[in-house]
């Protein structure tokens, strides 16, 4: 089996492009790959999923424990011949900017994979042996194993591999030129999401096609070899209840570690359309609405008066119903497009989202609930991550979040017997018990009290 991680010096070294670069390269070369990224970030996966039609796994250190994310990378892993992992902001950044935590390195340590430190060289030569030196022994176990070139000329690729690998030891196994296929487009909350992007797959095939020509592959899967993995993915029980997951333009940041804990707590995930479809799926006990972009959607959402009114007739009948971020600014009473123009929601909470120019609040918190409701009991608490730049006039005061490191503070979310909403990401990957709780709400809704899952 090949196993890499794929890591870089800081944000914006092209880590996505090559991740996805290698990708469809394993992938034509027969390895069936599966992909990975570290962190809690929603977008990368989502370009993993577009190129493999199988789905990417978030493996996060601060959402979950280092045995979880073992369990779910072998899970993941299982029948697979290669498996490709995007780090995330600078190889050693962590919690807070200040540690190593939950770092692309602390990934790798966890799970023992080597990394390929991709590297821009422009501006720079001799110098950025110096800066992979400082990478491969800032800690004695680094796992640093190769190095990859981005957006450099053939010239001096020629020219800077034999020294770099003279001067660090490591072998520099390929380069990705210049090319306008691996410029994908941001915006406020990173890049474009895949769905967006018409040409991703002919781009990232253009891409694919000039690293199977500029990477030693023979060098690459040398290097990369590790022994077969021989765990088999476990099996999901027998389902006895039905919850309904929002998935669309809107609704699109969903751990797909979160559907397969809800599989695991014997529910079965059904998909709709709070912008397309007209009216919640039958028969379900229970609801989820992931965060997304519901603000770049506002009036088509709005518009929609006979999924706001089946949501708001759910919600307020107690379905139980987990909301977060987007999915939170949905039941609001009204909603702020990127225009300014403001929109009427499903209007189960008493705020209006608003537009703002900048973060609001960013990164890890610790949740702790002040009272008690569908998912935690008083006094309980859980890692969560916020990422939004729009805020809401009540955020609401049921949960207190405090960011490690730092120590702010702030109240947040709405909590009830049978809901959750807030600007919280939770990850039911990380927290068996959450999970539990939502799964055993969904059974006793649908008449199914008593039946255990897995």
């Amino acid at each position: 089996m090949i196993e890499c991680m794929v890591t870089a010096p800081a944000s914006g070294s092209g880590k996505t492009v090559v991740t996805c670069a290698l990708l469809a390269a394993l992938k034509r070369r027969r390895h069936d790959p599966c992909a990975f990224k570290c962190g809690p970030d929603y977008i990368d996966p989502m370009f993993h999923r577009a190129i493999l039609g199988v789905e990417s796994h978030n493996l996060d250190l601060y959402l979950s424990s280092e045995a979880t994310v073992r369990s779910l990378y072998s899970d993941a892993c299982a029948g697979h011949g290669a498996a490709v992992c995007e780090g995330v902001m600078g190889f050693y950044d962590g919690v807070g900017g200040t540690t190593s935590r939950a770092s692309a390195w602390h990934l790798a340590h966890t799970l023992g994979m080597r990394v390929l430190l991709v590297l821009r060289p422009k501006g720079t030569s001799l110098t950025l042996a110096a800066e992979i030196r400082g990478l491969a022994e800032f800690v004695a176990q680094s796992h640093v194993a190769g190095i990859f070139l981005n957006d450099c000329s053939e010239g001096l690729y020629h020219t800077l591999a034999p020294v770099l690998e003279e001067k660090t030891g490591l072998p520099v196994i390929g380069y990705l030129p210049s090319m306008p296929e691996a410029q994908f487009e941001s915006r406020h909350l990173g890049l474009y999401t895949a769905m967006e992007i018409v040409d991703l797959r002919a781009r990232i095939n253009a891409v694919a096609a000039v690293v199977l020509q500029t990477v030693d592959w023979n060098r690459f899967e040398t290097l990369f070899a590790v022994p077969d993995r021989t765990a088999v993915r476990r099996p999901y029980p027998q389902p006895v209840a039905r919850v309904a997951i929002a998935r669309d333009e809107a609704f699109c940041f969903t751990y797909a570690e979160t559907v397969e804990a809800f599989c695991r707590a014997g529910l079965e995930p059904v998909f709709f359309s709070p912008l397309h479809d007209a009216a919640l799926p039958p028969d379900v006990g229970g609801l989820y609405l992931p965060g997304g972009y519901p603000e770049l959607h506002a009036e088509m959402l709005s518009r929609n008066e006979k999924m706001r009114q089946a949501v708001y007739d759910a919600v307020q009948g107690g379905l139980p119903t987990v909301a977060e971020c987007g999915g939170f600014l949905y039941l609001e009473q009204s909603l702020q497009d990127q225009d300014g123009q403001t929109f009427p929601m499903v209007g189960i909470l008493p705020g209006h989202g608003l537009r703002t120019d900048k973060l609001v609040r960013f990164g890890y918190a610790e949740l702790t609930a002040r009272q008690g409701g569908l998912l935690f009991r008083q006094g309980e608490s859980t890692p969560v991550h916020e990422f939004h730049y729009w805020d809401s006039t009540e955020n609401g005061e049921a949960f207190e979040a405090v960011k490690p490191v730092s120590g702010r503070k702030w109240l947040c979310g709405f909590t009830t017997p049978t809901l959750y909403a807030a600007f919280s990401h939770l990850y039911f990957a990380g927290n068996a018990q959450m999970t539990r709780r939502f799964a055993a709400a969904i059974r006793s809704r649908t008449g199914q009290e008593g039946k255990s899952e897995e």
